[in-house]
C-alpha cells in the first residue's frame, strides 16, 4: 500500500487556481457535506475554533469522503502541535502568524523528518495508514505543503524573505489581522488595507511562491483571484449558514 499523495501541493505547485472554503463549525456532517461541493480545498481551523488536534481527526476523516484536499491551521507555530496534526494525517499545513524567516524556516523544520528537520517519529499512525504502507518515510516530507500566513505590518516589510524560505509552499495573507495591525480593526475593507492585498499579491507571485487569501464573499474572492492570488477560501461554514438563514427569516417575514 502506498502513501497519500498530496494533490494540492501538486496542482499549487504547477499554478493552478484553488476555489476553497473555510471550516469553523467543527462538525464532521458539515466537513463530509462540504467536500462533496465541488470546492478544490477545505480549511480547518484549529486556531479560532473551538476544536483541538484530537477533534480535528474526524474532521479530516469525514472530508476524505469528497474530493476537496483538507488543510489545517494548527493553533500556533508549534512543533509539537504540528507533529501531532501530521500523525493524523494532514499533509498541508497553513501556519498561523509567521513574521520573519526563521519562524517560517521553524514551520518548515517541525514538518519534516530528521535529518532536514526536527519531526518525531511514529509508526502505526493514520499518516501512514496505520503502518500499513510501504513507502511512508520515503516520501512524507516531499508530500508535505507547508503554507505560512502573514497577517501583520511587520510581517508584511519581511514579506520576500518568509517566501524564500526553502519548503515555504505558499504565503497566505489574513485580510482581519492585517486591518487590525494597520489601525483598521473590524475593517480589511478599507482602502489602505485593499492596496497592501493587492500589492502583497504581486510581491509573493514574484518570489515564484502562492499567493493565497480568506474572502468572506463571492464578490471580495473574485476580485483577490483578478489580482493574482491563487488558493482564495470564498466564505466561512458559519458566516454563510448564519447569513443564509437572516435571509430565509427576512424573506418569511416580508411574505405576512
Amino acid at each position: 500500500m502506498q502513501a497519500p499523495r498530496n494533490t494540492f501541493k501538486r496542482r499549487l505547485a504547477a499554478g493552478e487556481v484553488l476555489n476553497g472554503f473555510w471550516l469553523s463549525l467543527a462538525s464532521p456532517v458539515a466537513s463530509e457535506a462540504l467536500s462533496l461541493a465541488g470546492f478544490d480545498w477545505l480549511l480547518f481551523d484549529g486556531e479560532h475554533a473551538p476544536v483541538d488536534v484530537a477533534g480535528i481527526q474526524p474532521l479530516l476523516q469525514a472530508a476524505a469522503t469528497g474530493t476537496a484536499a483538507a488543510v489545517v491551521r494548527p493553533a500556533w507555530n508549534d512543533k509539537v502541535l504540528i507533529k501531532r496534526l501530521l500523525d493524523i494525517g494532514a499533509q498541508t499545513l497553513l501556519v498561523p502568524f509567521v513574521q520573519t524567516a526563521d519562524e517560517a524556516a521553524a514551520a518548515v523544520s517541525a514538518s519534516r523528518y530528521p535529518p532536514h528537520g526536527v519531526r518525531g517519529v511514529a509508526g502505526a499512525t493514520r499518516a501512514s495508514r496505520y503502518g500499513l504502507t510501504d513507502d511512508y518515510f520515503a516520501v512524507a516530507n516531499q508530500e508535505i505543503c507547508v503554507l505560512v500566513q502573514v497577517e501583520t505590518g511587520e510581517a508584511l516589510a519581511r514579506l520576500e524573505e518568509i517566501a524564500a524560505v526553502e519548503g515555504v509552499d505558499g504565503v497566505f495573507i489574513g485580510p482581519s489581522d492585517l486591518a487590525a495591525s494597520m489601525g483598521h480593526l473590524g475593517r480589511p475593507g478599507h482602502p489602505e488595507v485593499q492596496q497592501a492585498l493587492e500589492d502583497a499579491a504581486r510581491r509573493i507571485a514574484a518570489t515564484g511562491k502562492a499567493p493565497g487569501i480568506l474572502a468572506t464573499n463571492a464578490a471580495d474572492a473574485r476580485r483577490y483571484l483578478g489580482w493574482g492570488y491563487r488558493f482564495v477560501a470564498a466564505g466561512v461554514d458559519l458566516g454563510v449558514m448564519v447569513g443564509g438563514a437572516r435571509s430565509m427569516l427576512q424573506a418569511v417575514r416580508a411574505a405576512d
